[in-house]
């Protein structure tokens, strides 16, 4: 029997509104919802006065309007960005140009990659470019607020986390959510990486995740668990689909998402070749043709 993940989905947000998550942390949820982005992005707030913003959203002015309009009595002094998908990072640019804040990043879209000279995916922000190039480990700091750098490549090779460690807090960006598991789509996207960080996130204390998309996380160390055994049974589902004979990933998709609708195969079949990347990179799988989404794979002898 496949593992049940605890997913949250009662989950209802005003948009264009600063609410309050607890002490010294608000959230701002940006209008854009949809299959990827559930209700939209959250956008983050650390701290009072001087305040850190955690992922700006999409390119939206009018979210970007609500944020400072909410904040007028305080101003912005960091922004940081887990990572640059084009829900998450392109209003960064015109909130740093209202605010002088500067921008904290891995890096450009792709730069986790880029040394392995892959061509990374489109939906990315390729405009992106922080001023503050952060690794992991890296340490920012306000007034009331500090927060650790966890490097967390995967759903993109530049995602960052960012932790609260003083309050045991993590804000996962799409890492880890409590709505739905995250696409990794090849090439920036790796499942490789992703499993690894997600092992990595396990070796971790944290109380609670605050995700870009949907609700907090109370139970974060079990929901790792769940998505890593979640990630493991996908791979056991494509080695059995390959037990008749080699195909494709298109041939796969139906049998190893049977669960999901027609319209989200072009995702899941993005997602299912990162899986069946990982799969030739451990040796349990060979093509006889490349390894590209329209090959054909079996198991390997």
């Amino acid at each position: 029997m496949s593992i049940k993940i605890p997913f949250n989905r009662n989950f209802d947000v005003p948009y264009g509104v600063i609410e309050t998550i607890e002490p010294g942390i608000r959230r701002i949820t940006a209008n854009n919802p949809g299959p990827f982005t559930f209700r939209g992005t959250g956008t983050y707030i650390l701290g009072y006065g001087r305040v850190a913003v955690i992922d700006p959203g999409p390119d939206l002015s009018e979210h970007v309007d609500a944020l400072i309009e909410g904040l007028s009595s305080e101003s912005i002094s960091h922004i940081l960005i887990t990572h640059t998908h084009n829900d998450h990072s392109p209003a960064a640019k015109e909130l740093k140009a209202r605010t002088s804040a500067p921008t904290y990043g891995f890096g450009p879209h792709g730069s986790g990659k880029m040394k392995k000279e892959a061509q990374v995916e489109a939906g990315g922000d390729m405009d992106f470019i922080p001023d503050e190039i952060v690794k992991d480990g890296s340490i920012i700091e306000g007034d009331d607020w500090a927060v650790s750098c966890l490097h967390t490549p995967g759903h993109t090779s530049n995602h960052i986390c960012f932790s609260w460690d003083s309050r045991k807090i993590l804000f996962p960006g799409d890492q880890v959510m409590g709505w739905s598991t995250s696409i990794v789509s090849p090439p920036d996207g790796d499942m490789g990486d992703y499993m690894r960080s997600l092992e990595k996130m396990l070796l971790r204390n944290d109380d609670i995740y605050y995700p870009a998309h949907g609700p907090e996380i109370r139970d974060p160390k079990q929901m790792v668990r769940d998505f890593i055994t979640h990630r493991r049974e996908r791979e056991d589902k494509i080695l059995a689909c390959l037990q008749s004979g080699g195909k494709t990933v298109e041939d796969m998709v139906p049998e190893v998402y049977s669960d999901i609708s027609q319209e989200l195969y072009t995702a899941a079949a993005r997602s299912l070749f990162a899986t069946v990347i990982y799969l030739v990179e451990q040796e349990k799988i060979i093509s006889s043709d490349g390894m590209t989404i329209t090959s054909h794979y079996q198991i390997r002898v």
